[in-house]
């Protein structure tokens, strides 16, 4: 499981950023703790990193899943690309908000594909 730990570091690498990004645009346009109101570029900061944290729970369950019953490979393949999806998203919602839909679907279709597998590996135990 060699792959599948360095794709969940790149997914834990993905969620850091959206944080300091989050944080960043709070010092930026000076929105005090624990406000969530200000400008729409904080908000959609704050949004992308409150997505992204929300995403976790079914790329990383999934994406070890998969790596124990059908294989390492294909885990880190399917951790990778919700990493490029989540990526699309949050630059596609700092550019403005209507622009994040292909990176939500490309990160659904992953961990999709990981629960998917991981049902494949299970039937062939």
């Amino acid at each position: 499981m060699f792959f599948t730990a360095w794709a969940m570091l790149a997914v834990l690498g993905v969620y850091f950023w959206t944080g300091v990004m989050a944080g960043y645009a709070r010092v930026k346009y000076k929105v005090p703790a624990p406000s969530m109101e200000g400008p729409t570029a904080f908000q959609s900061a704050q949004r992308v990193q409150v997505n992204t944290l929300e995403q976790l729970p079914i790329v990383l369950v999934p994406m070890w899943l998969c790596a124990l019953y059908l294989g390492d490979l294909w885990a880190a393949a399917g951790g990778l690309l919700w990493c490029g999806g989540r990526i699309a998203y949050a630059l596609g919602y700092y550019r403005d908000p209507t622009q994040r839909e292909i990176g939500f679907i490309v990160g659904m279709v992953a961990s999709a594909l990981l629960i998917g597998g991981t049902v494949v590996g299970l039937l062939m135990h």
